[in-house]
This record gives C-alpha cells, sequence and structure tokens, in this order.
C-alpha cells in the first residue's frame, strides 16, 4: 500500500467514525432514553422502592414475635439448699451432705407475642406508610414529568443554537465575499476605504457570533447527551423532523381535569392521607395495648430438678400512664403537620392554575410570534434586494446596505427561535397539564 493510498484511507476512517458520532434522534426517542437512563428517574425509582420496604416492615408488626432462647451455664460450687434437705440433715455415715452438687444449669425457652389491640397503632400506621408509598409513586411520576420537559428544552435550545450556526456560516461566506469585492474596489479607487472597513468589521461581528453559536451548540449537546446517557462524543441532530407531525393536534385538558392528571398535587394528597393517619397514631398511645402471649420452657439444673412440658399461654396488657401528659402533645404536633400538608396542597392547587394559564397564554404568544416572523423574513429579503439595488445604482450608501443585511439575518435566527419556541411551548402546555409523558406514549 502507497502513502497516497494510505492517506486516503485514514481520511475515509476518519470521516466514518464522524459520522457515527452523529446521532439524529426524535423527541419521543430522546424523552424515553431520558426516562430510562437519566440519574433522576433512577434516583426516583429506588425512593419508591424504599417506600415499599418501609410499608412492608410495618406490615410485618402484624404477624407475632416468636423468639427461641436457650443457654447452658457452668457452675461453680453452687450452694442449693431444698427446704426438704433442710429437715432431713446430713448422714455422715453414708457422706451424704443437705445439700446436692450442682455444677451446670440448662435453660430453654421459646415464646410468641400476638398484638391483637393497641390502639389502631398498627392499622393507622401501615394506612400511613401505604399512603407514603402512593406519595412518592406520584412523586416518580412527576419526576419522569420534568425529566421529560428538561430533554424538549434542551431540544428546543440546541435547534436554535444549530441554526443559528448554519445561517450564520452562510452570513460569513456573503460577508468575505463582499470583503473580497469591496477591497478589489478600493483597490480600485471605486469606494472609499471606510466603506471596505466596514465590511470588514462585519465580517469579524458575524465570526465572533458564529464563534459563540458553536460554543452553545457544544454546550447544550453535551448538557444533553448527559441526560441520556449517550457517550460523550455523541453529536445530537435536531431538525424539524425529529418532532411529531400530529404534535398540536394533542388535545389540551380543560383546568379541572388537568388538576386530577397532575402528580405533584397526587403526590401531595396522598401525603395529606398518610398525615392524618399519622395523628390517629398519636391518639392510640392513649390506649392499653394488648397481647396474646404464650411459650414453652424447659429446664435442668444438675441433681436438682428438670422442668419439661411447661407450656404456658395468657393475656399481655400494658398501659403506659404517663401517655396520658406526654402523648397531648404528640398529637397536636401530628395535627400541625397534617394542617401543614394541606395548606402546601391548596398553595400548589393554586400555583397549577396559574401555570396552566400562563402556559396557554404562552403558547398563544408562540403562534403569533411564528405568523409575525415568518413574514419578516420575506419583508427582510426583499428589503435587502431593493437595498442592495439601490446601493448598486449608487442610491444607498454601504451602512444601508449592511444594516439591510443584518436585518435579513436577523429575521432569519428570529423565525427558527420562533418555530422552536412554539414546539416548545407546546409541550409545556402539556406539562403544565399533566399530560406530557403520556402523551409520547412510552411503553415501560
Amino acid at each position: 500500500m502507497n502513502m497516497k493510498t494510505l492517506v486516503l484511507a485514514l481520511v475515509a476512517l476518519s470521516a466514518m467514525t464522524a459520522t457515527a458520532q452523529q446521532k439524529s434522534l426524535s423527541v419521543k426517542e430522546a424523552v424515553a432514553l431520558a426516562l430510562q437512563n437519566s440519574n433522576e428517574t433512577q434516583w426516583a425509582a429506588t425512593k419508591v422502592a424504599t417506600k415499599g420496604y418501609d410499608l412492608q416492615t410495618t406490615r410485618n408488626n402484624l404477624y407475632p414475635d416468636f423468639k427461641l432462647t436457650g443457654q447452658y451455664l457452668r457452675l461453680t460450687n453452687a450452694n442449693v439448699r431444698l427446704p426438704a434437705s433442710q429437715d432431713s440433715g446430713t448422714d455422715p455415715a453414708n457422706g451424704n451432705s443437705g445439700s446436692p452438687k450442682v455444677n451446670s444449669l440448662a435453660f430453654g425457652q421459646a415464646a410468641f407475642n400476638l398484638p391483637v389491640f393497641a390502639g389502631g397503632r398498627l392499622r393507622h400506621s401501615i394506612e400511613a406508610a401505604d399512603n407514603l408509598y402512593k406519595s412518592e409513586q406520584a412523586n416518580a411520576a412527576q419526576t419522569k414529568e420534568e425529566v421529560a420537559i428538561q430533554v424538549i428544552k434542551y431540544y428546543a435550545a440546541l435547534y436554535k443554537a444549530q441554526r443559528s450556526v448554519e445561517l450564520l456560516r452562510e452570513s460569513l461566506e456573503s460577508n468575505a465575499q463582499r470583503v473580497k469585492d469591496f477591497t478589489a474596489r478600493e483597490q480600485n479607487g471605486l469606494i472609499a476605504r471606510n466603506d471596505l472597513l466596514k465590511v470588514q468589521l462585519q465580517k469579524s461581528q458575524v465570526q465572533l457570533s458564529l464563534d459563540e453559536a458553536e460554543k452553545n451548540v457544544r454546550i447544550i449537546n453535551y448538557e444533553l447527551v448527559q441526560l441520556l446517557k449517550l457517550p460523550a462524543a455523541t453529536q445530537i441532530i435536531v431538525d424539524p423532523s425529529n418532532v411529531d407531525p400530529n404534535l398540536f393536534a394533542t388535545p389540551i385538558l380543560p383546568e379541572n381535569d388537568a388538576l386530577t392528571k397532575r402528580h405533584d398535587l397526587e403526590a401531595l394528597s396522598f401525603a395529606e392521607k398518610a398525615a392524618d393517619a399519622h395523628v390517629k397514631v398519636a391518639k392510640s398511645a392513649f390506649f392499653p395495648s394488648l397481647a396474646l402471649t404464650g411459650g414453652y420452657v424447659a429446664l435442668d439444673l444438675q441433681n436438682v430438678a428438670t422442668v419439661t412440658n411447661a407450656m404456658n399461654v395468657g393475656v399481655g396488657v400494658s398501659y403506659n400512664l404517663s401517655s396520658i401528659f406526654k402523648s397531648g402533645n404528640d398529637v397536636k404536633a401530628a395535627k400541625s403537620r397534617a394542617e401543614e400538608v394541606r395548606e402546601q396542597k391548596e398553595i400548589l392547587s393554586d400555583r397549577i392554575k396559574t401555570g396552566i394559564v400562563k402556559a396557554q397564554e404562552d403558547y398563544n404568544l408562540s403562534i403569533q410570534q411564528d405568523e409575525v416572523y415568518n413574514e419578516a423574513v420575506a419583508q427582510a429579503a426583499e428589503n435587502y434586494r431593493i437595498v442592495r439595488d439601490k446601493y448598486d445604482n449608487g442610491l444607498s450608501d454601504t451602512t444601508e446596505l449592511l444594516d439591510a443585511d443584518v436585518a435579513e439575518l436577523s429575521a432569519k435566527i428570529n423565525l427558527a427561535y420562533a418555530r422552536a419556541n412554539r414546539v416548545l411551548k407546546f409541550y409545556e402546555l402539556l406539562e403544565a397539564t399533566g399530560s406530557l409523558t403520556e402523551s409520547f406514549n412510552i411503553k415501560p
């Protein structure tokens, strides 16, 4: 293989590598990746699992406690006197004494305790744990909504940045050609040097804007790739085809229905139920506890006594009299916490209503802006054509020509931003009404 062939092969390989690093994902595909891979959704799922274990632990308190204990002890010259041996005294002729020799003790016990009544403590504790578990599930669903809208915001920002880069590169090429033309004219004495400096300055300004836009592309792309857990070298390509063409046909829920769909509000509703259950748990301290008890005992005291088959069953009652005085504040604190949750729920409900109205107004405004900027592009293009013709005929100066060029570039960039904003604002409206992730119909 000669050197020329090797160079061509390396160039081809580099091109293939660069292409492999580029990735075009639809918004739905990106959201699905984020819901599956992002740290936020993984953390939310872990918290749900933790609450599930807490619930199971609380439920286990309904089952009886069953304990087995056993001991074997070596004794050193234990002095054991039995009532019967005290009367009989000793028999020196036989060498017996009144106290048996005891060197060991074996003891075994099996016991169970089944709670029967504790003022409803167990039942209400389970109720509270169950509602906290459901609240965490709703929080996890809300986290998915937040992750989904974050992906969409990155997509909108990346589209704006990438489209800006495209338009600025086109403008830079146009300005570079203008600089060449003006340089030739200035050398031929057709224009003043000041006009050449103006077009050179505009080319420099476009270059600076392009550098800024390219930096934004790299930053936004990196943040998006990190969220999706893709390789760091991946370049996401965003274009209008990434958006569902039937997006704007998605129905928007009315306010009352939206309130029932919001997972953050649902989470607070379950938290409110859990707080009410904790109030009942606190009140249960005013009641005695009742439990069934039973067991089996076996004992062997060397040379003294052996006990087997000592079965026992009974009822245990306990009541902490100090709870009459101490538990009052516990109940008040539990009621106060329940009231906090209710107030927080009311505040969130009002914020959701306000957010829905704002999201609807923002979307309506984005439609109007899209229409206006679409007209502005045609107007700016026509204005630039007229000014350029006037300049070619000596009826306008360089400043007017450059201003018209900048106005056309700005109109194109504003149109790209407006189209991205319209999509973003519609998704934000879906998020405000609690139906964003549902609209993607992503199967777990």
